[in-house]
């Protein structure tokens, strides 16, 4: 059989989403004062705009590249006296862990749009699987939050669950295995962070970036609402250029403006077209 004839060309059967900033919590609030707070307990200040630069890893990997920062590690060291290792990764991890857990309810709410994008693509016939990276532990905190405001998937994918988290495409290749759907092409990944982009391109699934409501413009949807309408076209462009720049097949502001690119996708599917 030629690769041409063993090409895939049927249906969408599944979305794959990310949590903070493309399902729920508007501009991805959550973790960034957890994280802001976690350092401050060791006497290394943060700033927001650091906190938000790994965004998409598994947190403790967020951690550790955080203090790979040159910045970060300068602070380290003159608050310690010596540069962070192992143990002190665990150390704030093991501190922001506690904190994640008890907020990560309060940022519940879904993104405009969510819901109804999440219900629409079911009545199209596709499950809908997730990646986080948030831990187990803050994911049991999250999904009753989640669910009391009508949002349920049919299967989440926690950091830590698969050897190696993001940037890697594991996550979303044991979602599809837990949805029981393939090939990766009949799949479409949908993502506020770099690394959430790059796990869903390696993957081999249909990748799109969400800007406005995700970690680049990093703003609540009040907040984002309140900008005028230059600040907020500056911002919405610097986000979609980093998402495009990171390769998604498609940029949008937020999920709920996913289904056109539903229907392109499965387009190219028909015409023989791969991600």
């Amino acid at each position: 059989m030629t690769a041409a004839a063993a090409r895939y060309t049927g249906p969408l059967k599944a979305l794959i989403v990310d949590w903070a900033g493309t399902i729920v919590d508007h501009g991805s609030l959550a973790p960034v004062q957890v994280f802001i707070d976690a350092f401050a307990a060791f006497d290394v200040a943060l700033t927001a705009a650091e906190a938000r630069r790994p965004m998409g890893l598994p947190k403790r990997d967020h951690i550790e590249a955080l203090l790979a920062m040159p910045e970060v590690a300068r602070r380290w060291q003159a608050a310690h006296g010596a540069p962070a290792g192992e143990a002190d990764i665990d150390r704030l991890y093991d501190a922001f862990l506690p904190l994640q857990i008890a907020v990560v309810g309060a940022f519940a709410t879904p993104v405009p749009g969510a819901l109804a994008m999440l219900a629409a693509a079911r009545g199209r016939g596709l499950k809908i699987g997730s990646t986080t990276g948030y831990s187990r532990e803050v994911v049991d905190a999250l999904l009753p939050a989640a669910a009391a405001h009508g949002l349920v998937v049919d299967t989440v994918v926690a950091a830590g669950e698969t050897p190696v988290g993001r940037p890697s495409p594991l996550m979303n290749w044991r979602a599809m295995i837990d949805l029981a759907v393939w090939p990766a092409a009949a799949c479409v990944v949908v993502d506020d962070t770099l690394p959430g982009i790059t796990a869903g391109l390696a993957a081999g699934a249909w990748t799109v970036g969400v800007a406005a409501t995700g970690n680049a413009v990093g703003l609540s949807e009040a907040d984002y609402a309140a900008l005028d309408a230059d600040a907020k076209a500056a911002r919405l462009a610097q986000a979609t250029a980093e998402l495009t720049a990171a390769g998604a097949h498609a940029v949008i502001g937020g999920i709920g403006e996913l289904e056109p690119l539903l229907d392109d996708f499965e387009a190219l599917l028909a015409a023989g077209k791969a991600p």
